[in-house]
């Protein structure tokens, strides 16, 4: 179970390998050839002396050019003693393995980008013997994915932009482009992606609006994580669905739980964004049982300056 946003932001390239690829040559511009194969190794990198050195992720990919190994790191702030592991990290590998080591960075801080993008020089000024060239991902580069059709095209990459720019006020139109993707794949890889997501969203209101969103996803309650939403009381309209649906009320009891998230959601957003709502567009809202109407109004509450615009073509 992933506990952490460290550990979400590199595991996700464990979970679907070809999203780092993809990240490569669609975020950095790195013309990284495309694998016939890649395969997850181990990650200890300790010596037989008692020195203890692992990296985060560490993947081999076999390319009609050749044989690389993409090293990721999940970093949350500065570390200056990294500076000083990656390019061992590198140097090791290549000793080991006899095949070409790429360092890949992956933060949600802009400032922690810009410090893992420099390149790291050792020898005298002018005459390197040895420059590291991180590869840095993160909320600078990485696409802002808030259109559901563009999630749906490639749920990885949008599980990414979720995880690398779930906060602020693009945070409602992202997660939900993404929740509506979820629906379109596996549910048991859905299941994990939404740990992932879970795991690095950092501000509480992107995460209470994350886990309301992912209520209306049946396989989601079958997930270990829906327990403890569960137990954080939010989940009273959607259990009234399930039993429906564990008779033969089922898509009836889905389709309510869909209706009440999607409510409680446009409210949510309204809130999260300071935009005073009175007890009539409240009413209004709550009396709406039209999915397809809810789902306008949501989108137009990440935008809207006034909650009147909501219902201002109708």
């Amino acid at each position: 179970m992933v506990g952490s946003s460290h550990e979400a932001l590199h595991r996700i390239f464990q979970k679907d390998p070809t999203l780092l690829t993809k990240a490569l040559q669609k975020v950095l511009h790195v013309p990284f050839p495309e694998p016939r194969e890649i395969a997850a190794l181990n990650v200890d990198l300790t010596e037989i002396e008692p020195v203890e050195r692992r990296v985060d992720t560490l993947l081999r990919a076999e390319t009609d050019e050749g044989t690389y190994l993409l090293v990721v790191e999940s970093q949350g702030k500065a570390d200056e003693r990294k500076r000083g592991s990656w390019p061992y990290y590198l140097s090791y590998l290549y000793e080991k393995y006899r095949c070409e080591p790429m360092l890949i960075v992956i933060t949600q801080s802009s400032a922690t980008a810009k410090w893992a993008s420099r390149p790291i020089r050792f020898g005298f000024p002018g005459w390197d013997s040895l420059t590291v060239r991180p590869l840095v991902l993160g909320p600078d580069n990485v696409p802002m994915i808030s259109d559901e059709r563009q999630a749906e095209r490639d749920v990885p990459l949008a599980v990414l932009s979720a995880m690398t720019h779930g906060r602020g006020a693009q945070a409602p139109a992202i997660l939900e482009s993404l929740a509506a993707a979820l629906r379109t794949i596996d549910p048991d890889s859905a299941a994990v992606f939404v740990q992932f997501v879970d795991s690095c969203l950092a501000d509480p209101q992107a995460k209470q609006m994350w886990r309301e969103l992912m209520t209306a996803i049946q396989y989601f309650w079958r997930h270990p994580l829906a327990e403890q939403v569960r137990a954080e009381g939010r989940d009273q309209g959607l259990e009234q669905g399930l039993e429906l649906g564990r008779e033969e009320g089922r898509e009836e009891g889905r389709e309510e739980g869909r209706i009440e998230d999607r409510q409680e959601m446009i409210l949510r957003i309204l809130e999260w964004r300071r935009i005073p709502v009175l007890d009539a567009d409240r009413k209004r809202v709550a009396a709406c049982r039209d999915l397809a109407q809810l789902k306008v109004w949501a989108q137009r509450a990440v935008h809207a300056t006034d909650a009147t615009e909501l219902f201002d073509a109708e």
